[in-house]
């Protein structure tokens, strides 16, 4: 079905905005209602640090007819991020996918909101540059195939009115819209329980280095603490169930809980900062740096247990399909067949990684100082050097003339 990205055909007056309380949005809420639409904000609580509160009033204030602020973090991380764990998940060798992972699941609130209310149009602030557009639109279509898609930055209208940041704070100005922005915006971020994300503005020079001031959930390394904080994470089909500190002797279990402290814990060590240039999938490179300490550290974690726990043909097959999940994740392809294959033949791989896994945590370093399960496939007896322990050496010659045997005949040619 056709998918509208303009508002010159409103036949539906009732449309769903995902709403931030920043200049974009509060601009778009305006601009909307002077196209005679009824807007109902979306706000979705995915551990950003905001005041929902004040975001609501603003959106009431500019004119919103209805407000929803939906909390997402619990779903975020049990259905999203430890699924994304599960696959070992990693972009580009890089990126742990904490926007990617957000997306999708905010999309997806978006159009239950929708149907509640009986529309058929949403609306987003995206920009047409960058992969948030694709993560929110494929949602919402793979959800609520036909829905009219509002994305102004993509609308001929939106953008002749609105050339950039300038002509925004003179709308807002003008039509009585509170904000806080000013011209000067060094670099745009995106917050979530995952991490934080910072791109665009001083960040779009390759060879800049971030100001210490810029970040905001991690310490410097050289900063951190001068000790070791030492950790153990138990996991259960794959999935971490708690954490314990065996310096403070405490214990942290359920999943929201646990990634909140481990995010502090982790990030109080210098534990997460990434920076690098990654491939877009609208087909340009961007700069990005971010903080993800806790997802940091249960990635390591969970790839050595895997170590311990996994066959290992397994393993060796999933870490082939792990970079395309990760694509496909980047990508905004959550909500498809595709991933819902991959998906079930990772969760499958997980049903006996489960044990647990020992850490020291110092200035930036996660180092994994031990494990064990009673799932291993670590046989003491047959891997001991001192040992023979049922493991006929003799064996080896036999094995080794076979694999060799297409090498050999190759060279007679």
């Amino acid at each position: 079905m056709e998918n509208k990205n303009s508002v010159k055909n409103n036949q539906s007056k009732k449309v769903i905005l995902a709403y931030s309380g920043g200049l974009d949005t509060s601009v778009i809420l305006k601009w909307l209602l002077m196209k005679k639409y009824e807007v109902i904000c979306y706000i979705a609580d995915v551990g950003q640090k905001e005041d929902f509160i004040a975001a609501k009033q603003k959106a009431e204030f500019i004119g919103a007819s209805k407000v929803y602020i939906v909390d997402l973090k619990d779903e975020f991380v049990q259905e999203f991020i430890f699924q994304a764990l599960k696959a070992n998940a990693i972009y580009e060798g890089k990126y742990l996918l904490g926007t990617s992972l957000a997306r999708p699941l905010i999309a997806k609130h978006h159009i239950e909101i929708a149907k509640k209310e009986n529309a058929n149009a949403v609306a987003h602030g995206a920009t047409g540059k960058g992969n948030d557009q694709v993560r929110f639109e494929l949602t919402f279509l793979s959800l609520m195939p036909g829905v009219d898609i509002i994305s102004p930055w993509k609308d001929p209208e939106f953008l002749k009115e609105f050339q950039g940041r300038s002509d925004m704070i003179a709308f807002a100005k003008k039509h009585n819209i509170p904000i806080s922005s000013t011209m000067e915006k060094p670099y745009s971020m995106d917050d979530n329980s995952m991490h934080i994300s910072y791109e665009a503005g001083l960040l779009e020079d390759p060879s800049f280095e971030p100001k210490k001031d810029m970040f905001l959930k991690t310490v410097s390394p050289k900063d951190a603490p001068d000790k070791e904080t030492k950790i153990s994470i138990e996991f259960k089909a794959g999935v971490p169930v708690s954490i314990t500190n065996h310096t403070t002797k405490k214990t942290i279990k359920g999943a929201l809980p646990l990634f909140t402290y481990l995010n502090d814990l982790a990030a109080s060590n210098g534990i997460g900062r990434a920076d690098l240039v990654e491939n877009r999938f609208v087909g340009m490179k961007s700069r990005g740096v971010y903080e993800t300490p806790a997802g940091t550290v249960f990635w390591k974690a969970h790839c050595d247990l895997e170590g311990l726990t996994l066959d290992r043909e397994v393993s060796h097959l999933k870490d082939m399909l792990m970079p395309k999940i990760a694509e496909l994740i980047y990508n905004g392809f959550w909500f498809s067949p595709e991933m819902e294959f991959l998906m079930a033949a990772v969760n499958k791989s997980q049903e006996n990684v489960e044990g647990i896994v020992h850490l020291t945590l110092y200035k930036g370093n996660v180092m994994i100082t031990g494990r064990e399960s009673e799932k291993s496939l670590y046989d003491e007896d047959i891997a001991s050097m001192d040992k023979h322990g049922g493991y006929d050496q003799t064996d080896a010659q036999g094995f080794i003339k076979l694999n060799a045997l297409r090498l050999m005949l190759g060279k007679k040619k």
